[in-house]
């Protein structure tokens, strides 16, 4: 959890939460601005509430939600992802907006590229690929299991982890196995926008920014995939490390 506190610690701002939306697949905070999260859920009726002050959310401290990230609840990580991604300045001039995939079909042609998640673009890195490997918690036909990323992760010569890692808390074990001379990407709607991951070791930082939040809350509730509202109301952004 060592790049989250630290991303955390780098908020230098903290407002009223203005709405907080739980879909089945994307969790939005709105605060100053709007993020979201991949909604991730375990909980079982009776064991609790999944998140503390539910029904009273909305008004409390920004930075206050943030710190449900570093919970125990998978839940509550969702909702304080979120939150962060709504407190963290995006500087546009720092961004291109360019999709995380074009961006490793370029760097990843003819290179051993293993992906962390199993996302939309992988047939296309197959075809540019020499070796492609894909690792998921949840293995779809042609992945291979989680537990496989001591063995896989160092032979690739570019990465992309997906930035749920941080609510599942493996990303700084993931990052940890990624060969020094790699092309390490974290991607995807959760992952926060925040240069702390180039003090990591991370070259390209591809996330999320929401320019329309009154629309993305009520797609979120409407239990809309992302591939549906990736051009409704939010931007594709990537950062690349200077050099």
């Amino acid at each position: 959890m060592k790049i989250l506190k630290e991303i955390i610690s780098m908020l230098d701002s903290d407002v009223p939460v203005k709405e907080v939306r739980i879909g089945p697949f994307w969790t939005a905070v709105w605060t100053r601005n709007c993020g979201l999260a991949s909604t991730i859920f375990n909980h079982e009726h009776g064991s609790g509430p999944p998140v503390r002050q539910a029904g009273s959310l909305v008004g409390r401290s920004a930075r206050e939600l943030c710190e449900y990230a570093l919970s125990g609840s998978l839940l509550e990580r969702s909702v304080g992802l979120a939150a962060i991604n709504s407190l963290v300045e995006v500087d546009p001039a720092g961004c291109r907006k360019i999709n995380a995939a074009e961006v490793l079909m370029e760097k990843g042609k003819g290179k051993k590229i293993c992906v962390v998640g199993h996302f939309p673009f992988v047939p296309r890195l197959q075809e540019v690929a020499e070796k492609l490997w894909v690792l998921e918690r949840r293995p779809r036909l042609g992945d291979l299991p989680a537990k496989e990323a001591e063995n896989i992760m160092p032979q690739a010569d570019v990465l992309a982890i997906t930035g749920t890692a941080l609510i599942n808390e493996t990303m700084d074990q993931l990052l940890s196995l990624c060969r020094k001379d790699a092309l390490i990407m974290v991607l995807g709607p959760t992952t926060p926008l925040s240069p702390v991951w180039f003090d990591h070791g991370v070259d390209l930082v591809s996330g999320t920014q929401v320019t329309e939040p009154a629309t993305v809350l009520r797609l979120v509730s409407e239990g809309i995939i992302f591939s549906e509202f990736r051009r409704r109301g939010v931007r594709l952004l990537t950062m690349a490390r200077e050099g």
